[in-house]
Parts: structure tokens; sequence; C-alpha cells
């Protein structure tokens, strides 16, 4: 290593990321760049096993995850921030060098919110949802093109994925109707395809469940009304242990769960619900909700009351909402409370 990248006494180090070349600033105490280098991806990990420990703050982004387990196993602390909350540190031109001192300066806020580190096993959880998620996206695509598909030669489908794949069956095998051969033998080929996507998903919703079967926490937050193997997983993989939110409110906050306000001069304004944070996690919360305002037994869960009183006086969306927030609430119990799950308590007794 060239004697301008021995590293020098530093107490915060802040990295700007790239896919092969890395730009690093380190401050000192005060506040003041002490170095400024580059560095390839072999050789930064070995700048940082050599340098003493100290806080190291990088961009939550693509590889950063990977990085941070790395450089925090050699007894640094890491600290990933939210690229939103970086930029106001960028002063003047952009430049990575800048780009990298605004991520060590930001690092050092006492106020600044960070994201957590995933573990190996959070990041592959994560990754099943994501694919699931992404083939159920092009599952719904593809059905739709060879529905427009009929729709041009006369032929309209029933609504609905069961009923389209009833139907197109009997449509290719009616010979009287107007699709021309080239047209039914391309619809024949993308069922096929379809079919073979609807299998792949179905053995990545099985692994899913098979983690959560084996999961004790999982089999906790499924205790939750509304949540099943899915929205458990997905939790994991998202939240972790939950230790990083002090209350349960912040959880549902990071959700995007609770209102956005734009409050001033004293007056409170409180507007729709923010959407910010994980949209996976908060449409899983959010159907989970739903249903379970429509089917869960209100006189033997001690939810029904208040879901009674929620009814009452707010459009049935909103309720659906309200207790996808106060789900969430519950699931940061059962997460940092050992053993803890939900119970089931009758409304009398509550």
């Amino acid at each position: 290593m060239p004697q301008r990248n021995v590293p020098r006494p530093a107490a915060v180090y802040g990295i700007d990321i790239g896919k092969n070349i890395f730009h690093v600033v380190g401050l000192g105490s005060d506040g003041v760049p002490v170095q400024k280098v580059r560095f390839r991806r072999d050789t930064l990990l070995q700048f940082f096993e050599r340098a003493a420990p100290a806080i190291v703050g990088m961009e939550s982004c693509a590889g950063s995850q990977w990085i941070a387990r790395k450089i925090q196993a050699l007894g640094h602390k890491v600290r990933l921030i939210p690229a939103q909350f970086v930029k106001p540190y960028v002063k003047s031109n952009k430049t990575d060098i800048i780009d990298a001192e605004a991520i060590a300066e930001a690092a050092t806020r006492p106020t600044m919110r960070f994201a957590s580190l995933k573990s190996e096993e959070q990041a592959d959880l994560q990754a099943l949802h994501r694919v699931r998620d992404q083939m159920i996206g092009t599952r719904t695509r593809l059905i739709n093109q060879m529905r427009a598909f009929c729709l041009e030669y006369g032929i309209a489908l029933r609504q609905g994925a069961g009923l389209f794949k009833l139907d197109l069956p009997q449509v290719l095998e009616d010979q009287s109707n107007d699709l021309s051969s080239a047209m039914r033998k391309l619809l024949a080929d993308l069922f096929a395809d379809l079919r073979q996507l609807e299998q792949r998903i179905g053995d990545v919703t099985r692994e899913i469940e098979a983690v959560a079967s084996r999961e004790d926490v999982a089999r906790r937050l499924m205790t939750i009304p509304g949540i099943g193997a899915l929205g458990a997983t997905a939790l994991l993989a998202a939240v972790g242990s939950g230790k990083q939110f002090h209350k349960a409110r912040d959880l549902a906050a990071w959700l995007g769960l609770v209102p956005r306000e734009y409050s001033t001069g004293g007056k409170q304004k409180l507007l729709a619900i923010s959407k910010r944070g994980n949209r996976y996690v908060r449409k899983l919360l959010v159907h989970g909700a739903r249903s379970c305002f429509r089917h869960l037994d209100r006189t033997k869960d001690r939810l029904g009351n208040w879901l009674h009183g929620l009814q009452a006086r707010m459009h049935p969306n909103k309720a659906v909402v309200a207790l996808a927030a106060k789900m969430a609430r519950i699931v940061w119990v059962v997460l940092t409370k050992p053993g803890a799950l939900y119970e089931r308590r009758d409304p009398a007794f509550t």
C-alpha cells in the first residue's frame, strides 16, 4: 500500500461507494479532514484493517450492507445513512471526495437517523421476497398481455387470474373463434410460460413458509391477527430484532403508517399517511389488516370493540390503515420482548 494510503489517526471516516472505486475521507476529533484517499475494491478493506477503530459512515445503497459487515468485523462502528439525509451536507460542487466528506460529517450528527445493518440471513430472506414479488408482477403483465391479444380478435375473457386460466384453454381449443393459427400458437406458448412461472412462484412461497415454520420469532409474529408467513418473514428481513426503534410508534412511522404532519404557527395539521419506508412490508400489513377487518371474529378478540368504534366514525379504508398501524406496534413488542406473542383475549376480560 502506498505511503499516502496509510491510515492516519481519525475519529470518523466517510466512504463514497462505487462499483470498483471507493473514496474515503477521514475527519479528526475536531471535524477537520485529515486524510482524503481513493481505493479499489480489493484494497479498501486492507486500509480499514490497518486503521484504528473509528466511526465509519456510508450511504445505505446497493453493496453497502456487505461492506458494512466486513468493516464492522474489523472492529469499527459502522453507520449507514439514507442518501436523502446526506445531501444537505454536500457543499458547493459535487465530487466523490466531497460526497465522502459529507457522509463523514453526517455520521457525526447526534440526531441523524441511521439504517440498520442486515445479517446474511436477513439479506437472503429479503431476496426471496423480492424475487417472489417480481415474479408476481411478471405474471400479472403476462396475463394482461394475453388478454389484450385475445381482445384484438374479439374474445373478451373474464376478469381475475383464476377465471382467466380456466377460460384461455377453452379459447385455444375452440376452432370456431377468429384466432389465427399464428396467434393461437403464440398464446399457447405464453400460457405454458405462465404455468412455469406459477410453479416457480409456488416453490419460492413454500421456501418462505419453511423459514417461517422453523423461526421462533416468525411463529410468534404469526399469532398477530392479519400476519401470516409472508408478513412475518418480510418483517424479519426488513426490521430484524426491532431494537433500532425506541418505541412501537417509531416502527409504524418507519413503515409510513402514521399521518404526515405539516404544522406551523402553533397550528397542528395532520395529512394522509406518509407512505415512507418499506413499501412491500407496508403493503403486506395493509392487506393483512383489510382481511382482519373483514373476517376477524370481533366477539372473541379484544380488537373487536376498538374496530367497531373506528368503523362508526371513519371511512373503512382509514380504519384498515389504523389497524395496520396498530399491528405494526404489536409487531415491535413481539420482536423486542423475548417470548412475547399476541394473546386473543375475550373483550369481556380486557
